[in-house]
């Protein structure tokens, strides 16, 4: 049975942001972990070996994660900070989380140099794109104003629009026959230069927005702008994420017997 580890998400006490001054919590939302769990893999949550309440007997790193499992998962959440693209934040509240920020960056950069699969969703697309040399749009609609609406708050996942595959990649080959899907859309922010050895994989038609990335490299290294696990497989309209995930877990498969 394969071992996917999933990214924790953070909830901490943080300055620049002032939201909570309990301690930290690191979590994995369930539907991520469910979604995993749907090709008979153990979902594990990865927990930032660094902070506060770290013991001084531990020696456990993120590689050593990256060694013992078989693929990762970069979940969604909050913004990132704009400092690692070399920007200063327009608003504070685009301050983003700089702690979670480079605990999942270290995190990716050991599976990918053991040449373990690595998936990202929503945030998880943007940390890829900002750990090998891109940049994000800080806000969609200050920056591109006359793009689509690519989150509600009042609808969250219930929010939706089109993607195009481009013709010949990887996601387009999951989907033959299919030019377009439908997606669900909860984000601000988006790719605003591609990182390097990078392509292209899905964007929205009515602004062009990125919204699949694969990796050229050696390595599978792949991610989506919206939330698979979101999608109810019973819904009709929305685009079949199972492709995308046995796509992966094939790469896991492969990995562990390389």
């Amino acid at each position: 049975m394969l071992k996917i580890g999933i990214s924790a998400c953070f909830f901490h006490a943080d300055p620049q942001r002032l939201v909570f001054k309990g301690k930290t919590l690191q979590y994995v939302e369930q539907e991520m972990a469910h979604w995993v769990m749907q090709e008979d893999a153990m979902a594990l949550m990865i927990p930032s070996p660094d902070g506060d309440s770290r013991r001084s007997g531990s020696r456990v790193t993120v590689g050593d994660y990256a060694r013992e499992l078989d693929g990762l998962v970069l979940m969604g959440g909050s913004d990132m900070w704009p400092g690692h693209y070399g920007e200063e934040p327009m608003k504070p509240q685009w301050n983003g989380d700089r702690v979670r920020d480079e605990y999942e960056t270290e995190l990716a950069r050991a599976f990918v140099a053991r040449g373990k699969p690595v998936f990202g969703v929503c945030r998880g697309l943007q940390v890829l794109n900002v750990a090998f040399g891109g940049s994000l749009l800080q806000d969609i609609t200050t920056l591109q104003p006359n793009s689509l609406a690519h989150r509600n708050a009042d609808l969250y996942d219930r929010h939706f629009h089109a993607v195009e595959f481009v013709p010949g990649t990887r996601l387009a080959q999951l989907y033959p026959g299919s030019a377009r899907a439908t997606v669900n859309s909860v984000h601000h922010q988006g790719i605003k230069s591609l990182a390097r050895d990078f392509v292209v994989e899905a964007r929205c038609p009515d602004d062009q927005l990125i919204e699949a990335v694969r990796w050229r490299g050696p390595s599978f290294v792949a991610a989506v702008q919206w939330h698979p696990e979101f999608h109810r497989p019973a819904e009709q309209g929305v685009i079949d994420d199972a492709p995308i995930l046995k796509d992966f877990m094939d790469a896991a498969s492969a990995a562990r017997v390389a």
